[in-house]
């Protein structure tokens, strides 16, 4: 799977599991989705992707080409705060 494919295969999976999942009514498309960091080493692609939705749900996507199938994580922002480093 090339970086394009696996690109719109992300997108198309969280918008799978975020209209199935969340807010209902409100349904969000591919434009809504972005990805924050995106790898590929050898047959295998990781992604950490988010949406625009403001709910601190970030999505990972791992893609093992040795079995041809993916890995899907949702999880939950928590909380952010600053850390002195000196």
């Amino acid at each position: 799977m090339d970086t394009k494919q696996f690109e719109k295969l992300i997108k198309s999976k969280i918008v799978e599991y975020v209209n199935k999942y969340k807010f209902g009514d409100k349904q969000i498309t591919q434009d809504d989705v972005y990805i924050v960091w995106m790898c590929k080493t050898l047959q295998n692609s990781k992604a950490l992707a988010s949406t625009t939705i403001p709910d601190g749900m970030y999505y990972e996507i791992t893609y093992n080409g040795d079995k041809k199938e993916c890995y899907f994580d949702a999880y939950k922002k928590w909380e952010n705060f600053c850390v002195k480093c000196e």
